[in-house]
């Protein structure tokens, strides 16, 4: 068995509301041709640099599924399983979802915005039950237990959920010797990274993973991180990591 283990992230591409600079959260947009064009290039960085997987995870939004897809296709390795989880959703940012973030800055304050959209423990305005918005009346939902969905959500709650699943679903199959890519969405992938990196609540503030780049783990049999790198032109990576950051700012 090797002596390493390999895992690869990505964010999907920009989605429909992204390029709109809405809250999106659980909200099933899809991508925007520039977020397909993302996705496209990310597969196309990973086939170039050599890297092959034997298993797939990524949740239940099309704008992660059909990240994965693309990225798939541009490997051809459309064959390949995948595996569709709730627990790697976005987090759900409750009655936030809908609404402008610039707007929402202006009217309640850039530093309210960045304590809803980075505070680790702080969740925002809970939808109202039977809102449209609520995943409990949602058909895409209807096999999750209803104790588990969420009206609101926090960092700290989505660490609770996308962590569990890492460790119960995907741990078992990198320790078998498994090669895995996981698409998702910037805050379930920052919930890896926060325990993969061994990072504070302070500290995973502070990350912003850019739309579809794909950041490569290896990891050793005892679970230290031996390498972690993104995938393709460190400009452009920078460029797409600072427009991350600045999306909660009153223009």
């Amino acid at each position: 068995m090797a002596d390493t283990m390999s895992l690869v992230l990505i964010r999907h591409g920009e989605s429909e509301w992204n390029k709109l600079n809405l809250f999106t959260g659980w909200t099933d947009v899809d991508l925007t041709e520039a977020g397909r064009a993302e996705a496209a290039a990310g597969g196309k960085a990973l086939r170039e640099q050599g890297f092959d997987f034997d298993v797939c995870h990524t949740s239940m939004l099309k704008r992660a599924i059909h990240t994965l897809d693309i990225v798939l296709d541009e490997m051809d390795r459309v064959w390949l399983p995948v595996h569709k989880t709730w627990c790697l959703n976005e987090r759900h940012y409750g009655a936030l979802q809908g609404l402008n973030k610039a707007d929402t800055a202006r009217e309640h304050g850039e530093d309210q915005v960045l304590i809803w959209r980075r505070s680790f423990d702080v969740r925002p305005p809970a939808l109202e039950p039977g809102d449209e918005r609520d995943p409990h009346v949602q058909e895409q939902f209807r096999d999750v237990p209803r104790d588990l969905l969420p009206y609101t959500e926090c960092l700290d709650d989505t660490v609770r959920r996308a962590w569990p699943y890492f460790e119960e679903n995907v741990r078992p199959e990198l320790e078998a010797g498994k090669r895995v890519l996981i698409a998702a969405h910037g805050n379930s992938l920052r919930a890896l990274v926060m325990k993969f990196d061994g990072l504070t609540p302070d500290e995973i503030l502070k990350v912003n993973i850019p739309t579809g780049v794909p950041l490569a783990y290896t990891f050793d049999r005892e679970w230290n991180v031996v390498d972690k790198h993104y995938i393709g032109d460190p400009a452009t990576i920078e460029a797409k990591i600072n427009a991350v950051a600045n999306q909660g700012k009153a223009k």
